[in-house]
């Protein structure tokens, strides 16, 4: 039989060339005792199913950095230097060091995030209009109104928690 075979855990999937779908259920002996569940498509089948697959992984795979970045996340904020003031940020806006902005690595512009500096149990809710920050071990940098506001300006920075808050 010439064709490819994939696993897929329980799953088996057999291309068989100019041989169309023939049977979707256990098939017992006939192919070396396996009572998997086998799929027989034809090549142009079987590239439009792996494209398929593809698809939907990508899909779960967005809805999966959806859902964590959704979540509360934890660690060191630093805040944007006074001679960033006016210049453009990766969403196109200027950067207004007295904006309440921030920028952050994944969530999408426009996202509006409740952050608490740990230390003093001050929040602000920021506005996402920057990606960064690129120092290591910072998952967010704010506006030095932002900052200033949470009582993070004369640290420099700390340990914060992120909370993205619905539209």
């Amino acid at each position: 039989m010439a064709g490819s075979r994939i696993q897929a855990r329980s799953w088996n999937f057999i291309a068989r060339e100019n041989q169309p779908v023939a049977h979707i259920g256990p098939m017992g002996r006939q192919f070396g005792g396996d009572t998997g569940l086998y799929i027989f498509l034809t090549r142009a089948d079987m590239n439009i199913f792996k494209l398929m697959v593809v698809m939907f992984l990508c899909v779960i795979q967005g809805m999966a950095q959806v859902a964590s970045a959704a979540a509360a996340q934890e660690g060191e904020a630093s805040y944007y230097a006074d001679s960033l003031h006016g210049k453009k940020t990766a969403s196109g806006e200027l950067y207004d060091k007295s904006a309440l902005s921030a920028a952050h690595r994944s969530l999408p512009f426009g996202t509006k995030v409740r952050v608490t500096y740990l230390e003093t149990g001050q929040s602000v809710v920021v506005v996402i209009n920057d990606r960064g920050p690129y120092a290591k071990g910072r998952i967010i940098d704010l506006s030095a109104a932002a900052a200033k506001k949470i009582g993070l300006i004369d640290a420099g920075h700390g340990r914060v928690r992120l909370e993205v808050m619905d539209p």
